[in-house]
């Protein structure tokens, strides 16, 4: 059966059959049956993926005891041994978890240490940043905006916006942050950023860029936004109080505008509690001239 699948399309399935003296109902009854089995069996499709990727050392006697323990399906463990063959579930058994980066590596041994904000008494002006990125609804679809936001003065330095949350995003919004601070006449040498442990950030394209370029300092969330709040709380605000402008806009450049217009605003004009009822900028300028 193999052989004739093999050849079939090329010298055609009656050849093929008659080459190795098969019966066409030979192959009707095996392929016919083997479709049967497989839609039998597939509901047990799923689990049987799940288990393989969770527990790549079990074969099919573990994987039956799992099915039956864990998912409650009282199956033959012939049925498991057949279907891993079927479905071709050995390939994904033998792959293995890529090992963790240098980065992660180091995450794993600091442990709690890897939260460089948790330990602080006071923040200063422009000494920890916060970012994340988060998700705009517009018109005709959906962008990933990502902004860099500064603790005391809730200036939002930079951001940026595209299509997918990506290194290359992430950093466009940190060369503007680092622009906004160097107009401010200040340097983000020693500055800490503080992010959760998504993918972009503990790439080497951020870390390196961040650490070994500008001297900065990277600060972990340990319990994901639980430890990144301020962040939390200023993409949602950002987003609540501009959501019906970007439900307007009819695509990603027009959103981008919106963006813009309302970033302006926020830094030059909202009023913030937390700065005396000032907008971030004005706060910023009333910190320069008392100096």
């Amino acid at each position: 059966m193999t052989l004739v699948r093999e050849v079939r399309d090329e010298f055609g399935l009656q050849a093929a059959l008659g080459v190795l003296g098969l019966p066409r109902s030979t192959w009707h009854y095996q392929t016919t049956r083997r479709r049967s089995y497989e839609e039998k069996h597939g509901r047990l499709r799923g689990p049987l993926e799940t288990i393989a990727r969770k527990h790549p050392e079990y074969g099919y006697r573990r994987t039956t005891t799992e099915l039956r323990e864990v998912y409650r399906e009282q199956t033959n463990h012939k049925v498991v041994q057949r279907l891993h063959l079927l479905w071709g579930l050995p390939l994904i058994r033998g792959t293995r978890r890529p090992r963790p980066s240098g980065i992660r590596q180091v995450l794993t041994v600091a442990g709690e240490r890897a939260n460089l904000v948790a330990g602080l008494d006071e923040i200063g002006p422009f000494e920890v940043a916060y970012t994340d990125f988060t998700e705009l609804v517009y018109a005709t679809g959906k962008a990933q905006l990502i902004a860099i936001v500064d603790h005391r003065t809730k200036v939002c330095l930079g951001w940026a916006l595209g299509p997918k949350a990506v290194t290359e995003l992430a950093l466009a919004a940190w060369e503007a942050a680092a622009r906004t601070l160097r107009r401010l006449g200040l340097s983000p040498r020693c500055m800490i950023v503080h992010h959760d442990q998504d993918p972009v950030f503990t790439s080497y394209g951020w870390t390196g860029r961040l650490l070994l370029t500008e001297g900065s300092r990277v600060s972990y969330a340990l319990r994901g936004a639980k430890d990144n709040t301020e962040m939390e709380a200023w993409n949602s605000r950002f987003k609540n109080e501009n959501r019906s402008l970007f439900l307007e806009a009819k695509d990603v450049r027009e959103l981008r505008r919106v963006v813009a217009q309302r970033m302006d605003y926020y830094n030059g004009e909202r009023r913030h509690s937390a700065l005396g009822n000032q907008a971030p900028l004005a706060f910023v300028a009333g910190l320069e001239a008392g100096r």
